[in-house]
């Protein structure tokens, strides 16, 4: 170990770091709107950075089929949910969101995947393609237990994470791919090289953690998300819309991870089954932040990068088992200052 190895093993954490922070973030906006952990929250950035390889290659990705299937079961479901109170309005509402809106996405991808688009615009498809997963995910396995136990809530997660990882391995197989870089220039500070990508990443974290902040804090509509956690009941009863509340945090959770899997696409290989580590390190910074405040989900999650980067330096061998056991002195720390019954 010397000054040289140190600066890049700080440059590499930083980097992972930022992230795991946007991982972070998106935990800790589901979990403080609908009490749900989500931990599939990695496999969106798994597809989102598979799609955007696949667009890279002139190909139609397999996300594009899966969100016509998801669309599909959301708007049976819609149907079944209509049987007693069928009303015009709520059956065109339900067909715009869970068939149109697929379909035309599903359209404009099967014309513009094959063009040589510049990379930005290939990224925003991407992020159009994967944010509106958020709301299915939500309509077809959330919404039925939105009153339901966070213990009943955390098994749902469970469940809905084998899933997709299941759908991933059928729509993108068991093939590693990675996407082309959005900017491949860099340039030198001292002795790192340092890329615009990394500072994307940077860059989009500093950005989505302080329009967090802003939305939840300072905004009517992001006070209304929180109530809705607080006490759904309550929220309903003064007016709040908790289906409306729950489906924008799983859109914005989706649309988080896309940027996720956008900026970390072109700097590792992604597999079909990638998000899940990913996505269990940026849930450790959102425990290590108490899974309520982002700059400090988002500080423990640089914390969480510069760990994982100097065990694999020192103890390769117990990185995964030194990154995720910072958990258990944090559960012990919060446990000493829980004041709640054990049925609550």
């Amino acid at each position: 170990m010397d000054e040289t190895i140190a600066t890049f093993l700080i440059q590499d954490g930083v980097t992972n770091g930022a992230v795991y922070a946007l991982l972070g973030l998106a935990i800790v906006l589901v979990f403080s709107v609908t009490r749900v952990i989500f931990i599939p929250q990695g496999e969106f950035v798994a597809h989102g950075a598979l799609t955007l390889a696949m667009l890279d290659a002139g190909r139609v990705p397999g996300t594009t089929k899966l969100l016509l299937c998801f669309g599909a079961v959301g708007f049976l479901l819609d149907l079944w949910r209509m049987r007693q109170d069928a009303r015009l309005t709520h059956l065109l509402r339900s067909i715009a969101v869970n068939l149109l809106l697929p379909g035309v996405v599903y359209g404009l991808v099967l014309v513009l995947a094959p063009l040589q688009l510049p990379s930005f615009v290939r990224a925003a498809i991407t992020i159009a393609i994967i944010a509106p997963m958020g709301y299915y995910v939500y309509r077809i396995a959330y919404r039925p237990l939105a009153d339901a136990s966070v213990l009943v809530l955390l098994i749902a997660s469970i469940g809905v994470h084998l899933a997709i990882v299941g759908l991933g391995l059928i729509f993108f197989g068991p093939e590693g791919f990675r996407a082309a870089p959005l900017d491949d220039s860099s340039f030198t500070l001292g002795p790192m090289l340092v890329t615009v990508q990394s500072l994307m990443i940077y860059v989009a974290t500093i950005l989505i953690m302080v329009g967090l902040y802003i939305f939840f804090d300072k905004t009517l509509f992001g006070k209304a998300l929180k109530a809705t956690a607080v006490n759904r009941l309550g929220a309903r009863l003064v007016g709040v819309r908790t289906e409306l509340t729950g489906a924008t945090a799983f859109v914005m959770a989706a649309a988080i991870a896309a940027i996720s899997g956008v900026l970390i696409g072109p700097i590792t290989t992604i597999y079909y089954d990638t998000g899940f580590l990913i996505g269990l390190k940026g849930f450790v910074a959102a425990i290590l932040g108490g899974m309520v405040s982002f700059p400090v989900t988002a500080i423990a999650a640089i914390g969480v990068g510069l760990v994982e980067s100097f065990a694999s330096f020192f103890a390769s061998d117990f990185k995964e088992i030194i990154v995720f056991g910072l958990i258990v002195p944090v559960l012990i720390w919060l446990s000493f200052g829980a004041s709640h019954h054990e049925e609550e």
